[in-house]
């Protein structure tokens, strides 16, 4: 065999030996690309079915600076607890939910008090997590008054201090032997001074006035009373038996009871239309008035 045909041969096996190599490696290739291709789809798929199969336990409130504490039973199988996640805001959380109970700890949110959260604790189906404290997300009535006044045009003023949660402030107004609400201002819930407003419609004479709040506790918490004196004129009324309208001397806020004790109609207006009204003796407080009667006809 000359030089020549020796080389050609020689290179015909290298070939052949590359390419066998070559064939072997893309089966190894293609065999390999095919286990990461189905091991994404299980995983994928998995993933599905564990969505599928979630519920989510929603808590909304506002942070008041404590956390949440959960009871984590187990799964419905008895494998594993019945948590598996916890988001606050839409962010997953870095919290140890494999254990019977777990706190949600928010001291890594860099919140301020007040800042709204959103909780979703994400569980297995077929059981149920138990949240210990979900009145911690509720504001709490703290205010300090720092003063309160009505002045000349019978706007209320007044400021507070150490508010921690957002809670409206119900305006009540000293009429008929009883405290009644006549208005409600939105509170702003932080600790600075929050100075607030209210246009009152006084009754004739002395009048008393002061805020309150409620919280989750149901407690309410009451400012001092604020009093002070109209020049408004007395009010008055006719006829006293009727048929169909009652005409006071001006506007003024007004209730009328029936003989058992019910309140029918309430409101504030010049002239009542009482025609709906059944035949009978009726209650009005009016003004500064308590107890005054009509007859309906």
């Amino acid at each position: 065999m000359t030089k020549i045909t020796e080389r050609c041969y020689q290179n015909i096996l290298i070939a052949c030996e590359l390419e066998e190599k070559f064939s072997t490696f893309e089966i190894y290739s293609n065999d390999y690309f095919m286990k990461r291709v189905y091991l994404t789809l299980f995983s994928i798929l998995f993933a599905s079915v564990m969505q599928l199969q979630a519920q989510v336990l929603v808590l909304e409130g506002h942070y008041q600076g404590r956390d949440i504490y959960v009871q984590n039973p187990f799964s419905s199988s008895g494998v594993g607890f019945c948590v598996y996640e916890v988001r606050v805001n839409k962010e997953v959380t870095t919290d140890e939910v494999n254990s019977s109970a777990f706190a949600i700890d928010f001291s890594m949110l860099n919140l301020n008090i007040g800042d709204p959260l959103n909780i979703e604790i994400v569980h297995k189906e077929g059981c149920e997590p138990l949240v210990i404290n979900a009145e911690v997300l509720k504001p709490i009535s703290t205010f300090e008054l720092s003063s309160i006044s009505v002045d000349k045009s019978n706007i209320l003023k007044w400021s507070t201090t150490n508010e921690s949660g957002k809670l409206p402030f119900i305006i009540e107004q000293y009429r008929w032997n009883k405290w009644v609400k006549v208005g409600e201002v939105s509170g702003k819930g932080t600790e600075e001074e929050n100075f607030y407003q209210f246009k009152l419609v006084p009754n004739s004479g002395l009048n008393k006035v002061r805020v309150k709040q409620t919280d989750s506790t149901n407690k309410p918490r009451y400012s001092s009373v604020s009093e002070f004196s109209s020049k408004k004129y007395e009010v008055s009324y006719s006829p006293v038996k009727v048929k169909k309208d009652i005409v006071f001397s001006q506007r003024t806020m007004y209730e009328v009871y029936n003989m058992y004790g019910n309140i029918v109609m309430r409101g504030y207006d010049k002239v009542i239309n009482v025609s709906a009204l059944d035949k009978g003796k009726y209650y009005i407080n009016y003004d500064n008035k308590f107890g005054d009667t009509f007859e309906k006809k």
